[in-house]
């Protein structure tokens, strides 16, 4: 039986606790019986009260005080209650968090996790919504994970919390009610399936041996790109490979230069805006490494450069949807040769 990605984040966060001694969970409203905003804590205060610690309303101290822990030894995994409030602490996160290790010449470890959700499509309005993962994925020292349905996320959080370098763990709001969807012998549903065996893998799903696009995703998007999969195959033929991240920063090129020599087309889907995206970087890498390979120029899918509006159908205008990454690859498939 499949299990909610909610679940599968609290099982992480317990078996966390249970085997290490120097793990301790911080966060606003974290303790029972709210069990933080997305109830992903929940129960934990109960079987770990010395170790869940809600804590007042202050991102900046929430950083500071986790820095400290862990530099002291302390393995912490901090829950900032929605992404868009990172900012608060990124001065001791680009300044210290991210540095102390190079500044004092290997000498001390920062093993600190900070977990976060981003995303929209919940008619959060415009300071609860937005995807702000470019302002992390530019910072030495720093890794980020995106965890998606299609990846274990008990197995990537226990790898996060076991690092001993600072993690930015981004879960998409819509995730925490989807099941896990894992493939099994080699297949999920009508996909070929394949995941690397990195600690922070890649997965892909292909629509046939042979495809025409590759699209490269994460997070809350990749949903939405196995909706384009589909809709692609069945409406017009278009068979398109899904690569998606579970590595931000440093992303490893391997599987997705692999997957554009063979299908010779790129499309990167993200829902942050679009100036500055990750994915531009991503665009960038591929096109230095593989430029020969395109038969046309790369395509982007993201938000637009725009505040997110509260209504639901403002917000669908802002973020981007199915039709905007079917239209994309439709575009990439046909692109011209150099």
């Amino acid at each position: 039986m499949s299990t909610r990605c909610a679940a599968a984040l609290n099982a992480a966060l317990a078996e966390a606790l249970e085997r290490w001694d120097e793990t301790l969970l911080l966060g606003e409203d974290l303790a029972d019986p709210y069990g933080g905003a997305f109830r992903i804590t929940r129960g934990l205060s109960t079987r770990f009260p010395d170790r869940v610690l809600s804590s007042p309303i202050s991102e900046a101290a929430l950083f500071g005080v986790s820095a400290g822990l862990a530099l002291r030894g302390r393995r912490p995994v901090l829950e900032i209650m929605f992404g868009d409030f990172i900012t608060l602490g990124l001065d001791q996160v680009i300044n210290h968090i991210a540095k102390f290790r190079e500044m004092y010449d290997e000498q001390v470890r920062v093993p600190l996790v900070v977990r976060t959700p981003m995303g929209g499509r919940r008619g959060y309005g415009p300071t609860h919504s937005q995807c702000l993962e470019k302002l992390l994925v530019g910072i030495p020292g720093l890794t980020v994970v995106a965890g998606s349905e299609y990846h274990d996320l008990h197995r990537l959080l226990l790898a996060a919390i076991a690092s001993d370098d600072p993690v930015f763990f981004i879960e998409n709001k819509l995730l925490y009610s989807r099941f896990q969807q894992r493939g099994r012998d080699g297949r999920l549903g009508p996909f070929l399936w394949e995941e690397g065996d990195s600690t922070y893998p890649t997965v892909q799903l292909r629509a046939a041996d042979r495809c025409s696009v590759s699209v490269v995703t994460w997070g809350g998007m990749a949903h939405l790109a196995r909706q384009a999969a589909e809709q692609l195959a069945i409406e017009h033929e278009t068979m398109i490979e899904v690569l998606i991240l579970s590595r931000l920063a440093p992303v490893d090129l391997t599987p997705l230069l692999a997957s554009v020599r063979r299908t010779g087309a790129l499309v990167v889907a993200e829902e942050g805006t679009l100036t500055g995206g990750v994915g531009a970087e991503i665009v960038a890498r591929v096109q230095h490494e593989a430029f020969s390979s395109l038969r046309g120029p790369a395509r982007r899918v993201a938000a637009r450069d725009a505040v997110i509006p509260a209504a639901r159908h403002l917000e669908d205008a802002v973020l981007p949807q199915v039709e905007d990454i079917t239209d994309a690859c439709l575009a990439a498939a046909a692109g011209t040769e150099h």
